[in-house]
């Protein structure tokens, strides 16, 4: 590894940063080195053991001052960096949900990044404009959404490639609000109430203090274990009715299809009945969840969707895409664009202002934009629609085997009821050693291995142990030996403490 103390060398006096034949030399490097890592992502510990500051310590203070061969950053990527890496793509990951990955994802990161189009407009990047505006009808349809949030409908729905959920939920908060200033004005913007669940992800309430939401008019709605800790639309509704009893203004709720600490699923249709009473936004957070729809045996967890004003479902968890992709679906893009749309000079064009096209940059919060929908794009027609149903019905039996496995063993109990793909159990209560003790040291142990990653939650005071089928490379024999380990984990445990279940 150099630094700018390096003894100073002759530099080449043709510098060609993206030169065709040395480009062509250096990705069959990379490929092959990319290929070899997914060969043996299997030998190294899934969750790093690296420790806080590990890197700086072992890189220079400098960069370099003459180039370096591609060999040498190769084999410092290895020595270095990979052993700082928690391994996601291991088919040994069951903390969170899956970031997805797929062969004809990376061609088509590869060729988002070979075109580097920036398409904040259409006139910026016709083809990227109009491709993204097909795959998220595309995903749509395979959904089977309303064709109120489809472009192909006409009447003014339509859908975007957002980063993350994230920003789907702060864009579609900005129109909420905007709307609602527009309607009763801006004195009554301290008088705007925001609701989700207590396992509404916290991206939500960072979007509401992001857009200027009273701290204490973030509602959390608490969930219990009777209703799987989904949101309950009547306690929903008595605390709508006692803010507006109280001279307060319902803004926006947030409903989820796959919650994060245990994939719960806010039912939509009672939520929507409650929105639309009290005049507020209704946005169905699918990011997770979302992908089984596109089963027809999943489908009826989105009933009711037809009544909400958006949607976002992020492919990049389950839907073999990559990082990141979320599809943001609203049914009145005017709102969006109006609250989002930008006209500066350098970035006007003869189509600015007619209304046949779509300029991106007023649908996000941010200018530039990578044309993301390859991606997609590459996954939908590489493995059709047949090919990415068999995905996710994989994944759901490798979780019904390791629930059952965990059913079959009397020292174990599922918490809450599977919906998807991730499994939550423990170590049941036992003598005087408390479960939640007992349950978090088997999951440091368990992870210490670094023979499997899984990860915890904590809800209705309950410890609970996360298990995530999803990653691509996962397969039943990766399941047993998970739950191999797990029992091992508990035997050592449980005789440590000298408390055994009869």
């Amino acid at each position: 590894m150099g630094s700018l103390d390096a003894p100073t060398a002759e530099l080449s006096t043709g510098f060609e940063p993206l030169d065709p034949e040395h480009f062509r030399r250096q990705a069959h490097q990379m490929v092959d080195f990319i290929a070899d890592y997914y060969k043996r992502i299997e030998t190294y510990s899934v969750q790093s053991q690296a420790s806080p500051g590990y890197l700086r310590a072992r890189l220079p203070e400098a960069p370099p001052h003459n180039p370096e061969p591609l060999e040498s950053i190769l084999r410092d990527l290895e020595a270095e960096i990979i052993p700082g890496i928690t391994h996601w793509l291991s088919p040994n990951f069951f903390a969170y949900f899956p970031a997805t990955a797929s062969n004809a994802a990376f061609i088509g990161e590869m060729l988002c990044t070979c075109f580097n189009t920036v398409g904040f407009s259409w006139f910026a990047s016709p083809a990227g404009t109009e491709l993204e505006m097909v795959v998220v009808d595309w995903l749509a349809h395979m959904l089977q959404l309303p064709k109120s949030f489809m472009f192909s409908n006409g009447t003014g729905g339509g859908g975007v490639i957002q980063n993350t959920t994230s920003e789907s939920i702060l864009v579609t908060l900005v129109a909420a609000r905007d709307r609602a200033i527009d309607s009763i004005g801006a004195d009554y913007m301290h008088k705007l109430v925001a609701y989700g669940s207590d396992q509404t992800h916290p991206t939500f309430a960072k979007a509401c203090k992001i857009v200027r939401i009273h701290p204490g008019n973030i509602r959390s709605i608490p969930t219990s274990m009777e209703t799987g800790f989904a949101l309950s639309p009547a306690l929903l509704r008595e605390a709508v009715a006692a803010d507006v009893a109280a001279g307060l203004v319902p803004l926006y709720v947030c409903a989820t299809m796959g919650t994060a600490s245990t994939t719960a699923v806010d039912p939509v249709e009672p939520t929507a009945d409650v929105a639309g009473e009290f005049g507020m936004w209704l946005h169905v957070d699918a990011a997770y969840g979302g992908s089984a729809c596109i089963c027809p045996e999943f489908r009826h967890y989105l009933n009711g969707v037809e009544r909400a004003d958006s949607l976002s479902l992020s492919p990049h968890k389950w839907l073999l895409t990559y990082l990141d992709c979320c599809c943001l679906w609203v049914r009145q893009s005017g709102l969006l664009v109006k609250a989002l749309s930008t006209n500066t000079e350098y970035l006007s064009n003869s189509p600015a202002e007619s209304e046949v096209v779509v300029h991106y940059k007023d649908w996000q919060v941010g200018t530039g934009r990578r044309f993301k929908s390859l991606r997609l794009w590459l996954v939908l027609r590489s493995y059709g629609v047949a090919n990415l149903q068999e995905h996710i019905r994989s994944d759901m039996r490798m979780a019904r085997m390791f629930e059952v496995l965990v059913m079959s063993d009397p020292r174990f109990e599922v918490v809450v009821p599977r919906n998807f793909a991730l499994v939550c159990f423990r170590l049941r209560p036992t003598g005087s050693v408390h479960a939640n003790t007992l349950n978090q040291k088997l999951l440091e142990w368990v992870n210490s291995t670094g023979r499997a990653y899984m990860s915890n939650t904590v809800v209705g005071g309950v410890y609970v142990l996360r298990f995530a089928v999803g990653a691509t490379l996962t397969q039943e024999c990766h399941v047993v030996a998970a739950w191999d380990l797990i029992r091992q984990g508990a035997d050592a445990l449980l005789e440590v403490t000298g408390k055994k279940i009869d």
